[in-house]
């Protein structure tokens, strides 16, 4: 059975990257029948925090990308670790290396200096027991002949000469272990077939296999996927779009877009450029991964989002509405609904959040600043005064009797609706734009469109 793992770090927030990679496992775990791993790797106990682990947790389930087995934590594996670590001793295929920082500083340093490869030397290789007292770490005894090689499936045959890689450590002076020894014992232990991941894991690759190798343990398949640059070719960076997948949340980003935008990062699949999650599980696979780098495009994100704005179900948007609503803390208590609020400006917006503040003087208060009073004329004082008292006395509140409402007053004072209509707007919304005025006015309400009149009123005086 096809087993994929997504393994991310909590040292940070969870941004596209991870996302995109964790998606790529994710979709290829379905296609194939298989199941999909979650690996929280948290033995960076200084950076890690629980709040990088809630947020890596709240985005996955955000996105709908749900786990068969875990969360698993290295932290809760390190007598796992050990036990593994215990077994390569006796096999005389890890030993205990009791450098010194110092010493290891200085054979650091003569190395550069004759413009060498930075690499441990072996000085404590041929030691077959523990140091007596003093600190020190384990080492894997790398194979010192011959080489390494794997076919990636995405870039195809890698080698690397065992004369190139030294003796890495396994288990550090503190005893826990170190990234590379950890994560296969992981993939081993949870039954990896496929590991999907970016591409600054190639230089890890063959130091993994020596230690897969060691512990007879199958070796799996590996996808080294290219990052993802800029539009302007360079690395992903906080003003590219490389920012906690929660923060897209909360700019009003619907989750079935920024999938669909990652998906196409790196896939290719003709030209289709939409495609709904049962689509991409249909489609979906390693061989069909692009070998170059993808470059990220907020336009395009945009343009993805506001088709989904368009096209998904009403009640389907609403649920995201209604979390950024309440993760603004927003009082909608008074004004339209949410489904309301979606039909007047589904077609007209790129994201949740510009939806939202295109609405918000339906439930607060408009401030009008200097450039809005300005439209408060002194020949609109009449036909105000006419228009509020018409508005006190209406007993059916339709967009439709509203409408003829206000066309009704434009012609008793011989105005035209181009002059009449934009005023009241402003007085209503504090803006020049809206959807139609007479709609406008039956979402806010009759007590408020009055009080609104009074109070542009109160200007032209």
């Amino acid at each position: 059975m096809v087993r994929t793992r997504f393994a991310p770090s909590p040292t940070g927030f969870l941004h596209v990257g991870g996302v995109r990679t964790a998606l790529f496992c994710w979709l290829y775990a379905r296609r194939q029948g298989g199941q999909f791993v979650l690996r929280i790797e948290d033995t960076d106990t200084e950076r890690s925090t629980q709040e990088s682990v809630d947020a890596i947790l709240e985005g996955m389930a955000w996105l709908g990308l749900d786990w068969d087995q875990g969360p698993f934590y290295q932290t809760q594996r390190l007598e796992r670790y050990r036990e593994v670590a215990e077994q390569l001793l006796e096999r005389n295929q890890a030993y205990y290396c009791y450098c010194s920082k110092e010493r290891l500083e200085t054979l650091r340093a003569g190395q550069l200096e004759r413009k060498e490869k930075p690499r441990y030397d072996g000085h404590c290789r041929h030691l077959n027991k523990k140091p007596a007292g003093g600190s020190f770490v384990i080492r894997f005894k790398t194979p010192q002949e011959g080489a390494v090689y794997f076919e990636d499936a995405v870039k195809g045959r890698i080698t690397v000469l065992n004369s190139e890689l030294d003796d890495l450590i396994m288990v550090r002076s503190d005893g826990m272990p170190t990234y590379n020894f950890a994560v296969v014992v992981d993939d081993w232990d949870m039954d990896i077939t496929h590991v999907i991941r970016g591409d600054d894991h190639v230089a890890n690759t063959s130091r993994q296999i020596h230690l897969f190798e060691a512990l007879g343990a199958h070796v799996p398949i590996f996808a080294h996927v290219p990052m993802i640059l800029g539009d302007d070719g360079k690395r992903l960076s906080k003003r590219h779009g490389a920012i906690s997948v929660l923060q897209y949340r909360e700019a009003g980003f619907m989750p079935e877009a920024l999938l669909n935008y990652l998906v196409r990062l790196g896939w290719s699949y003709g030209d289709q450029e939409i495609f709904s999650l049962a689509q991409m599980v249909q489609q979906f696979d390693i061989k069909d991964l692009n070998k170059a780098a993808a470059a990220f495009n907020t336009q395009k994100l945009l343009w993805l989002n506001q088709h989904y704005i368009k096209t998904l179900d009403v009640e389907r948007i609403a649920q995201e509405l209604q979390w950024l609503i309440q993760a603004r803390n927003f009082d909608t208590r008074q004004g339209p609904s949410i489904i309301e609020l979606i039909n007047i400006h589904q077609g007209r917006v790129q994201t949740l959040d510009e939806l939202l503040n295109k609405s918000l003087y339906f439930y607060q208060e408009p401030i009008l600043d200097v450039e809005a009073k300005a439209a408060f004329t002194a020949e609109l004082k009449l036909p105000f005064e006419a228009l509020i008292e018409a508005v006190k006395e209406l007993k059916d509140w339709q967009a439709p009797v509203l409408h003829s409402l206000l066309q009704a007053t434009a012609e008793q004072f011989g105005l035209k609706m181009g002059k009449l209509a934009p005023a009241v707007r402003i007085a209503l919304t504090g803006s020049t734009v809206s959807p139609s005025i007479d709609l406008t006015m039956a979402l806010i309400g009759q007590p408020r469109v009055l009080q609104r009149l009074q109070k542009a009123l109160s200007l032209m005086l």
